[in-house]
């Protein structure tokens, strides 16, 4: 199997420009390699993630100190605060520019790794020590996704950006995948402080891989070869600013970028809301126990994972070989990604007790939910290339605001757990939603913007 052995760029003006490569092997490359060793460090930290929503039933059932005299609502709304505590910043961009991303990104797992195997000193210890230690591994998780981004700016070849990105990025969902049934199995066969002790352990052996085995760039690669080496480089000779300062007021008037910024805010506060009180809505209204809940819970992300994957292969093939403009595959993976959700989402809060129906719309719904990876999801990289780490640690500061306030609402609106009041949560997702991917479609862009090259020429691919 061989990569693409052409890479075309428009210029400002239209003109086409090409520039011929040697094929490149995909099998054992440099760039791939890296996209799997991202894959399980975000198959790992998404496990990290949610671990808490699952072992905290058995963690309220048992009578821990987490739960002393407080009923089990309340004990579900600390779940929530506790685990939306994200700080995806703009500093985590700006530093992933300046240190490289491969020490970000593998502290960022390896300090949430650590503070999870101190989960259950802090939940004897009461909530505040479990919220804080939340919050601490918030810290660690914020880097994460800047740092990479900054590290694909180096390394993805612009006509096999969505499949890299997808790959590295579909970890996530995976993590959630898995984690969810397995929280749930090893708090009924064993004990809920074994589902913090396995994950964290599994963080570090992958941080000592990811050190022996990754480089910021393909300059700085041990192992790999010249051939690659010279395609990677060539690929993104036209794209890279030489430029020593962040242009920060021209990148923050940049309409493009703002589009980005209110289509992540969007998604998020559907996929946040989904995540932390999805296992609430199978207990609470599908009612089903620890051990299924973990294992339905895990369906709709599952498909999530399936779609990530496919869009990234079918989005470079609509660019790489029918010609499709770059801003119009991200438009269209968007919409599909946005609309698609929000309409099953909402489908799903009017089905009443069909438990079948209601897994299979809200699978569906996140399932759909995965062609944004394709879309508003790595647009940094088109229109900013050079500085996509600092472009991402922006959008995802204002994204990280669902994950703070979108299950807050959604706790206050379902008091009583109603069908009802869920499809009023939904209602406000799916139209959330749809104004986001309206905006992008608007005003989003594929190409390099001007100020994000020292030529000012605007290459566009």
């Amino acid at each position: 199997m061989a990569s693409l052995n052409r890479e075309v760029l428009r210029t400002g003006s239209g003109t086409m420009i090409a520039s011929s490569t040697s094929k490149t092997p995909v099998c054992c490359s440099a760039r791939y390699n890296l996209a799997v060793l991202a894959f399980f460090g975000f198959f790992i930290l998404y496990a990290l993630r949610v671990n808490l929503s699952v072992a905290l039933v058995d963690m309220v059932d048992s009578n821990t100190t987490l739960a002393n005299n407080r009923t089990s609502k309340e004990c579900a709304e600390h779940s929530a605060s506790i685990k939306v505590i994200h700080n995806h910043t703009i500093p985590g961009g700006y530093i992933a520019s300046k240190v490289g991303g491969k020490l970000l990104l593998g502290f960022g797992i390896l300090g949430t790794a650590v503070f999870t195997l101190f989960t259950p000193i802090a939940a004897d210890i009461g909530v505040g020590a479990l919220i804080a230690l939340r919050a601490l591994e918030g810290l660690g998780e914020g880097v994460t996704f800047p740092a990479m981004h900054a590290m694909w700016s180096s390394w993805a070849p612009p006509l096999e950006r969505s499949k890299l990105l997808s790959i590295s990025y579909a970890g996530a969902q995976l993590g959630t995948v898995v984690s969810l049934p397995l929280s749930g199995i090893i708090c009924v066969y064993m004990d809920w402080t074994y589902v913090f002790y396995f994950f964290g352990i599994v963080g570090i052996i992958w941080f000592v891989l990811w050190i022996w085995l990754v480089s910021n760039t393909p300059e700085t690669h041990k192992t790999i070869s010249h051939q690659e080496k010279e395609y990677i480089l060539s690929s993104l000779k036209n794209q890279l600013s030489s430029q020593k300062s962040v242009p920060w007021i021209p990148m923050l008037k940049s309409l493009p970028l703002w589009a980005i910024v209110v289509a992540h805010f969007s998604y998020n506060w559907t996929f946040y809301t989904l995540l932390t009180l999805l296992p609430t809505y199978m207990k609470e209204i599908l009612r089903f126990n620890v051990q299924e809940n973990g294992i339905l819970s895990a369906v709709p992300y599952f498909g999530c994972w399936l779609c990530m994957i496919m869009s990234g292969q079918a989005a470079d093939h609509l660019r790489a070989k029918w010609n499709f403009s770059t801003v119009c595959v991200r438009k269209f993976f968007s919409l599909i990604g946005m609309i698609g959700p929000a309409v099953f989402l909402v489908a799903a809060g009017f089905i009443g007790c069909d438990y079948s129906l209601a897994v299979a719309f809200l699978t569906i719904s996140t399932t759909l939910g995965g062609f944004c990876s394709s879309g508003f999801s790595i647009n940094h990289l088109d229109i900013a290339p050079s500085y996509a780490g600092i472009l991402l640690g922006i959008t995802n500061t204002f994204a990280t605001i669902p994950g703070m306030i979108g299950p807050v609402i959604a706790k206050s609106l379902t008091p009583e757990n109603t069908i009802r009041e869920w499809q009023t949560v939904f209602w406000i997702a799916a139209a959330i939603n749809v104004f986001g991917a309206i905006f992008f479609t608007l005003f989003g862009k594929g190409e390099v913007q001007n100020w994000a090259l020292d030529d000012h020429h605007g290459h566009r691919n």
